[in-house]
């Protein structure tokens, strides 16, 4: 059985105290985490500290993003854990300094790619690459080189809107060094086959994204022996147009990119009651209450986090993502 929890602080001192809290919620978990992502609100002060403190907990792979919760914790941590191998593996790159020192955002992206596949040796990414999370810094300016990258990477693994993309989140995020525009998260099943793959578009509700120039999918469905397993890229409020909707409304918005998330959903099978938990991203901090009320009412019983992201258009003021 696999788990999704977020752990928080249990009380929001300073930071030395916050992780200590969360740490000591891991420990006791029942189940070996299989990775760890922390999102914190410094990662120049924070992220070191975090890492250090990590390898005690028996995880594989741990994940700092600079995208401070707006509970007003300094950390949060989204916690996977399973009683048996979960069948993936999960991969986190950041650039050092040295690295980023005066590289652009297509360059910085083109370099995380091409770590990804040095690292993923005997794997195919048009195969066995199922969700990407590109968090990059100021968005607003860098995000047009990370789409660029991505494009030609995947131009060149033969990825193309006529065979599919894969499944994936780029919002505002930072790390730990000041360099670096761009920072990668990877997930991979070893063992799939292409043909254990269903890619969710739900046109009556979204456009594709190649007509507004982004290589990526919706959503996939991931068949295994095991059962179905659902991966929501980060969604926002669009039509099938490719356009915003709701501009200026973040609780319309909130309403839209849910409803384009059931969808999407229910072509594979399934629905959002099925949730395992909510990431939010919020343009603006001041839509945190707001948000927050309605995601307890609506998903009571669904854990969620709601963080500082930006997302990749200034008028979408929301954006969520899933799994299922």
């Amino acid at each position: 059985m696999e788990l999704y929890r977020f752990i928080r602080p249990v009380s929001k001192g300073n930071f030395d105290e916050a992780l200590a809290s969360v740490l000591e919620q891991i420990s006791r978990l029942p189940e070996k985490p299989a990775f760890i992502k922390f999102f914190c609100s410094d990662a120049q002060n924070q992220a070191e500290k975090l890492r250090a403190a990590t390898p005690g907990l028996g995880c594989k792979a741990v994940s700092v993003v600079e995208q401070p919760p707006l509970d007003g914790s300094r950390v949060c941590a989204l916690v996977h854990s399973a009683a048996s191998d979960p069948g993936f593996v999960f991969h986190s790159f950041r650039l050092s300094e040295e690295e980023a020192a005066g590289l652009d955002s297509y360059a910085q992206t083109r370099l995380l790619f091409d770590r990804y596949r040095s690292a993923a040796a005997g794997m195919q990414m048009a195969t066995h690459l199922v969700r990407t999370w590109i968090y990059v810094r100021d968005i607003d300016a860098n995000y047009a080189g990370v789409v660029r990258a991505r494009n030609d990477v995947f131009a060149e693994e033969g990825l193309s809107h006529d065979t599919h993309y894969i499944a994936s989140t780029g919002i505002g995020g930072g790390s730990e060094s000041r360099s670096a525009l761009v920072s990668m998260d990877f997930l991979s099943y070893p063992g799939i086959r292409e043909s254990d793959k269903t890619y969710l578009k739900a046109l009556s509700h979204l456009s594709p994204t190649h007509d507004y120039g982004v290589a990526f999918e919706r959503g996939v469905k991931v068949s295994l022996p095991g059962g179905s397993r659902y991966y929501i890229s980060g969604t926002a409020s669009i039509d099938s147009k490719g356009c915003v909707v709701h501009e200026g409304d973040v609780m319309a918005q909130t309403g839209r990119l849910l409803e384009n998330m059931d969808a999407l959903l229910e072509e594979g099978g399934s629905s959002l009651d099925a949730a395992k938990y909510f990431i939010v991203y919020l343009r603006d901090i001041s839509d945190y209450a707001a948000v927050e009320d309605y995601m307890r009412r609506r998903f009571p019983d669904t854990p969620h986090v709601i963080l500082e992201g930006r997302v990749c258009r200034p008028s979408w003021l929301i954006e969520m993502e899933t799994e299922v």
